[in-house]
């Protein structure tokens, strides 16, 4: 398909004017003109740029771009190798940052909830710059923290960092992948009896044993490698493309 008419169908399909974000959502490198072949990654690295140029890629698709609003105005050695590998390959290259953290059918936090078996709630939550990026879910029947953890473990295939401060069992569970240790607050305001996020901040635990809230942590790559894979399932179905999620393991 055409490169432009893909970028069009994302931005709408994401709603990516709805979300106020701090890095431009949608094509950060331009390549050739039409896609094939689709390599989806979470981040933007060199190491998913030789793996879509090995695999003979048109696009490479991320998560995490190269460019944001607090990053350097240089570009140096690291960012001139990057950009190096996209130039020599004519690799497009389409970032969407919080447009896929809360899609609904295909964002991280919809995703994941429901690979946790947990059932989404309409209630909005998350708050960013005025709009909603979270999900609230509920459980089927009452579950132990200890059975949310390996869950978490075995969806992301890594222990998750547990501060267990919460109820004995949990009913209610906010989910906002990455780094979203702030929203643990708002989570035990909405009543969640648990927050699953990527990483911890130095006052978590605390915040956690104060608000009584379990807090779970299964990493910012571990957790966010849901969304992508999902569009990219979603783009190979509607367009036909060829679509490949490859994965950089990182333990952060």
């Amino acid at each position: 398909m055409e490169r432009d008419d893909l970028v069009r169908y994302l931005a709408e399909y994401l709603a990516v004017e709805r979300v106020r974000d701090y890095c431009h959502n949608g094509m950060q490198v331009v390549g050739r003109p039409q896609v094939e072949r689709l390599v989806t990654g979470v981040s933007a690295r060199g190491a998913l740029f030789r793996a879509a140029a090995e695999r003979q890629a048109d696009a490479v698709l991320v998560h995490h771009g190269l460019f944001w609003q607090r990053g350097p105005n240089v570009i140096g050695p690291m960012l001139k190798e990057r950009l190096r590998l996209l130039f020599d390959h004519d690799l497009s290259l389409l970032a969407y940052h919080l447009p896929l953290d809360s899609h609904p059918a295909v964002g991280n936090n919809a995703v994941l909830a429901r690979e946790l078996g947990l059932a989404i709630e309409p209630t909005p939550f998350g708050v960013h710059e005025g709009s909603h990026i979270g999900a609230l879910a509920a459980t089927p029947a009452p579950l132990p923290v200890e059975e949310l953890a390996e869950r978490l473990r075995a969806l992301t295939g890594q222990p998750p960092l547990l501060f267990p401060y919460g109820p004995p069992s949990i009913r209610r569970v906010a989910v906002v992948t990455g780094g979203a240790a702030g929203m643990l607050a708002e989570a035990a305001e909405a009543g969640a009896d648990a927050f699953v996020t990527g990483e911890a901040r130095e006052s978590t635990q605390a915040e956690a044993e104060e608000l009584g809230c379990h807090f779970l942590a299964g990493g910012h790559y571990a957790t966010e490698r849901f969304g992508v894979r999902a569009l990219g399932v979603h783009l190979a179905e509607r367009f036909g493309l060829w679509v490949e999620f490859v994965d950089v393991p990182n333990p952060v």
